[in-house]
């Protein structure tokens, strides 16, 4: 992928949740729960604290990481879903 993040943002890959079946009864899309799990795309360079110096990120790309539920903003790019969340949002690397 090209472009740069900027900050301390994380670009990461979400899977659409499988159809959910139970018996003959399909959850619609709107009902389903949203991922919280995703593959680190892209990283920005770090937060940049008051005196100018730059964090290190703690995500590295191809981490797995879980994030929280309502975090970040979801992004379509060719057909792939992806979430922009900054790393304060990121509770696990796998």
């Amino acid at each position: 992928m090209n472009g740069r993040l900027l900050n301390d943002n994380v670009l990461v890959s979400i899977e659409e949740a499988k159809e959910t079946k139970i018996g003959s009864i399909i959850i619609p899309d709107t009902a389903k729960e949203k991922p919280q799990e995703g593959k680190v795309v892209l990283v920005g360079p770090g937060k940049t604290t008051n005196d100018g110096k730059v964090l290190p990120m703690n995500v590295k790309v191809g981490d797995t990481v879980l994030f929280e539920k309502y975090a970040g903003r979801e992004i379509k790019i060719d057909n792939e879903k992806y979430v922009i969340i900054g790393q304060d949002n990121i509770l696990l690397v796998k």
